[in-house]
């Protein structure tokens, strides 16, 4: 079984627990081994801004090592030329049609999300896990 990437907003809501959607992330991440999800450069830069941004060190600290539990996707120029056909032709926010473009480039098996736009774009590869 290969790699599922996982979309930012789904780890913001289980490293910070979010109070409606946190558990239900966390539970679906329990159901797959640690070295089955994958990440992206893009993944850590979303995760890290509030905290730098913030000064909260610990949350900061906190990202960077959970997010080293996952495997990372190096984001090639044939990344980035694929996440701007998606994102002309699906209409897709540049850091979701690199989320997508990322997944696909690299041969992911699913790309786990909470947004319906990348879900329809991505003909079957992304899934909602929070409906």
């Amino acid at each position: 079984m290969g790699l599922i990437y996982l979309d930012t907003c789904l780890l913001i809501y289980a490293f910070e627990q979010h109070p409606d959607h946190g558990v239900r992330v966390r539970r679906a991440l329990a159901t797959q081994p640690a070295d089955r999800f994958a990440i992206s450069p893009l993944v850590q830069f979303e995760c890290l801004v509030a905290p730098m941004r913030d000064g909260n060190l610990e949350l900061q600290q906190y990202y960077e090592a959970g997010l080293a539990q996952f495997v990372q996707l190096p984001m090639s120029a044939a990344v980035f030329i694929h996440g701007a056909q998606l994102r002309a032709r699906f209409g897709l926010k540049t850091p979701d049609a690199l989320h997508l473009a990322a997944a696909q480039q690299h041969g992911c098996d699913a790309l786990w999300t909470n947004d319906n736009r990348m879900a329809k774009a991505a003909h079957g590869l992304a899934v909602n896990v929070l409906t």
